[in-house]
């Protein structure tokens, strides 16, 4: 049996959590060779998300610094050695568990090292994404594929799955706390020279009150977009990338990357 790990932020998700997890088609992994093991990170809530996940079967970890990315970061550390795939999606309902399979295939094929899920190419219930958000994603997502060659569909999908030891290459270089982390990991892939493809995934309502500021956010998710153009791994002993005379350590801590 090959082992999926399922990584799930939540901050007050009571209302979605259970469903998520009781919606992973866990009967139907094992008949084609997979089990599933759920992570679900309570990033600070303060309702009964934590009675929910444990309720539904998840193991839960509680990360009280909050924001989306401190989440992450915090859970893929708790990822057992012995598991093949890793799949993030949200404690919001908004991704269906039902799809892991879709997700899992191109990486158990040996096809790629990471597959995003695209809304804009898959399933979009109605009034799921609002114009403002889509016509924002089509923008970010025009620059990627175009600035980075990244073969995406949906730039900030929170809809992700890695083969374990691509994510292992990854998780080191990540630093965002909070929602411009899909944008860090998808600009950081590439540059790690990962192959990267999207498939078609349903995006439906949410359940609960949305965390995301899209002003705010949006204008964090660009800087970041704009900034790893210039990133290179490094050992730490490379000197600081500077554009213009700037220095973009110093412009991602104005911008609160």
């Amino acid at each position: 049996m090959k082992k999926i790990t399922v990584v799930i932020p939540c901050h007050n998700e009571q209302n979605g959590i259970r469903k998520v997890i009781r919606g992973i088609p866990v009967e139907k992994l094992k008949k084609y060779g997979f089990n599933v093991e759920v992570l679900v990170i309570n990033n600070g809530s303060t309702d009964n998300t934590v009675g929910a996940a444990n309720n539904a079967g998840a193991i839960v970890i509680d990360e009280p610094r909050k924001g989306k990315g401190i989440a992450l970061r915090s859970g893929f550390r708790f990822v057992s050695q012995n598991t093949r795939y890793v799949v993030m999606m949200d404690g919001d309902n908004t991704y269906k568990g039902k799809e892991i399979l879709r997700m899992i295939e191109p990486l158990d094929a040996n096809f790629c090292d990471a597959v995003i899920g695209t809304r804009l190419g898959g399933k979009l219930k109605q009034d799921a994404l609002a114009a403002n958000h889509r016509l924002a994603n089509w923008f970010y997502t025009f620059l990627v594929r175009s600035l980075y060659q990244a073969n995406v569909t949906d730039c900030l999908s929170g809809y992700f799955a890695w083969k374990k030891k691509s994510l292992d290459k990854l998780v080191p270089h990540l630093e965002s706390d909070g929602f411009a982390i899909e944008m860090e990991m998808i600009t950081k892939m590439k540059k790690l020279g990962f192959e990267i493809y999207s498939v078609p995934i349903t995006y439906d309502r949410r359940m609960g009150k949305s965390k995301l500021s899209s002003y705010r956010d949006g204008v964090r998710i660009l800087g970041m977009l704009t900034r790893n153009l210039f990133w290179k791994p490094t050992d730490g002993t490379q000197e600081e990338t500077k554009i213009f005379g700037y220095s973009f350590e110093k412009m991602k801590s104005f911008l609160n990357l």
